[in-house]
């Protein structure tokens, strides 16, 4: 890891062992199993053909994400959610499993947990909010990568309940650049995500400026399922409520 650079110096990540990245960010390389990497793509797959199917999002200003996505649980699109996709074809999204609810509290007892602390940050100041099996995601936005396809720096802000956000990624290695909660531009770290890897933000570090600015085609390793690409699915608790 470093601050805004390619390629990616040093060393080589332990498996399983969690990084923090910043005060509330930390990376688990290696977290999902290869059989859980290959389930999660088996399922996105069938999410991707609907009902509502995997789209390029039309932002406000006439522009297009370069990133397709499909939502479980809430529908996203800039800068608000539904329970139908009233940009796409008008259906309800897909219910988010609870075995992908599971995962979550599982993912945050893994990033936060084994670091000592027995209360994920489930609030926006990193207070005790509450333990990491009271987790209760309830949308999956899932982002496809292919192609020279990317994702700006940008913050997480449509959601009213503070709890973290967790991040899974499959197949080719990304370029994630982690910022502050102040500016879009530096200072900021740049994190290789490879298939398997877990990144969880949440605390002081909720509000953070994320993006990927590049990926990195050919660098999935073979079992996932996965025919090139990235599959990053992001899963989050909104605070609404219907």
């Amino acid at each position: 890891m470093t601050e805004g650079l390619f390629p990616l110096p040093g060393p080589v990540p332990e498996p399983g062992v969690p990084v923090q990245i910043a005060p509330g960010a930390v990376h688990v390389p290696g977290w999902l199993s290869a059989e859980r990497q290959r389930r999660l793509v088996e399922a996105c797959r069938e999410w991707a053909r609907g009902p509502v199917p995997l789209r390029h999002t039309v932002l406000p200003g006439g522009g297009v994400m370069s990133v397709r996505t499909v939502c479980l649980g809430w529908h996203w699109q800039p800068y608000r959610y539904s329970r139908t996709a009233d940009d796409v074809n008008g259906a309800r999204v897909a219910a988010l499993p609870e075995w992908l609810v599971r995962w979550g509290r599982e993912a945050l007892t893994a990033a936060y947990n084994t670091q000592g602390r027995d209360r994920a940050l489930l609030d926006g100041d990193g207070g005790p909010a509450g333990t990491a099996g009271e987790y209760t995601p309830d949308t999956a936005l899932i982002n496809f990568y292919d192609g020279p396809a990317r994702m700006g720096m940008h913050q997480d802000r449509e959601e009213r309940s503070p709890a973290p956000v967790v991040s899974l990624s499959v197949g080719d290695s990304c370029v994630f650049r982690f910022g502050t909660t102040r500016t879009r531009g530096r200072p900021y770290t740049d994190v290789e995500l490879a298939s398997g890897d877990l990144f969880v933000f949440g605390g002081p570090a909720r509000q953070a400026y994320h993006g990927v600015p590049k990926v990195l085609p050919g660098s999935a390793p073979p079992g996932t399922g996965m025919r090139g690409g990235r599959l990053n699915v992001t899963l989050r608790e909104t605070g609404l409520r219907g």
